[in-house]
């Protein structure tokens, strides 16, 4: 799915981008009466913009369409509904503490269920009985590999608010070098300013572009973000209290009728001194 997904917010970014976000730079950037003249009349704007601002406004334009496509796949991926399904969550913990699960049953439905969070919460049934310390450290090493898995793309996201702007700029930098080049290459380039300024002007179309797509950018990469952090944080709370019920030296609810016959769940922890007491015992 993820692979045939890809191609699909590409398209979908192309045609969003050009159906909204377009005639917005074009209204923007043709909107002034200092433009006339400057820009022809054409049946689309942004061709024309794109066509005067140089070759790097098409780099640009492809970060345009990246965010956009990008931005759709995580909308998608980032969803509660499928990281943390409630249904799932609410029938797991309720059999775990009614002791209508034993270990290979919750892998079973973990398996089946295979979001985020049954896949975290796979990996501390898996040490079922096992003490609260490794428990954790599995299920530590599980979400690890989740939140990666969670936060993939956003360094995508986070590469074009840092890259178009760049861009912007350095294509600006080199309008104004073959501007200030053709002004110098003209014997009564002094005696006309707006022949500079109109060089300028069209020079700066770049940085424009640029800040208009990383701004944006910045502002989703912060609130896909934020949204993971939730999910995580959702998450560790759910596990922790998973482990707790099937730890064995922690409050474990009985399963399937097994009750430990001491009733003392707690750890031993095993000093040098009673190591010692128990050697002269023997």
């Amino acid at each position: 799915m993820k692979r045939t997904f890809w191609p699909l917010s590409l398209v979908a970014g192309a045609v969003i981008f050009g159906l909204f976000v377009s005639p917005v730079f074009a209204q923007q950037f043709t909107a002034a009466k200092v433009l006339e003249g400057l820009i022809p009349d054409e049946a689309n704007p942004i061709v024309a913009i794109l066509r005067r601002g140089g070759v790097l406004m098409y780099p640009i334009l492809g970060c345009s369409i990246l965010l956009v496509a990008v931005a759709l796949e995580r909308l998608i991926a980032l969803r509660r509904a499928r990281v943390i399904p409630q249904p799932f969550v609410d029938r797991f913990l309720a059999d775990l503490r009614e002791g209508l699960l034993d270990r290979d049953a919750a892998l079973l439905r973990c398996r089946s269920d295979g979001s985020p969070v049954a896949r975290v919460l796979e990996h501390a049934v898996r040490r079922w009985g096992r003490p609260a310390v490794e428990i954790q450290q599995s299920v530590a090493e599980g979400g690890q590999r989740e939140v990666l898995e969670l936060r993939r793309n956003l360094r995508v996201i986070n590469g074009i608010s840092t890259v178009a702007p760049l861009l912007g700029l350095l294509g600006t930098v080199i309008g104004m070098i073959r501007c200030f080049a053709e002004v110098a290459a003209q014997t009564d380039a002094m005696g006309k300013p707006e022949a500079l300024a109109q060089g300028i002007y069209v020079a700066l179309y770049t940085t424009a572009f640029g800040l208009s797509v990383a701004i944006p950018a910045l502002i989703v990469y912060y609130y896909f973000l934020g949204r993971v952090d939730r999910l995580v944080a959702e998450i560790d709370a759910l596990a922790q209290e998973v482990i707790e019920l099937v730890a064995g030296d922690g409050a474990v609810a009985p399963v399937r009728g097994i009750v430990p016959a001491d009733g003392d769940h707690r750890p031993q922890v095993r000093t040098a001194k009673t190591v010692h007491s128990a050697r002269q015992s023997a």
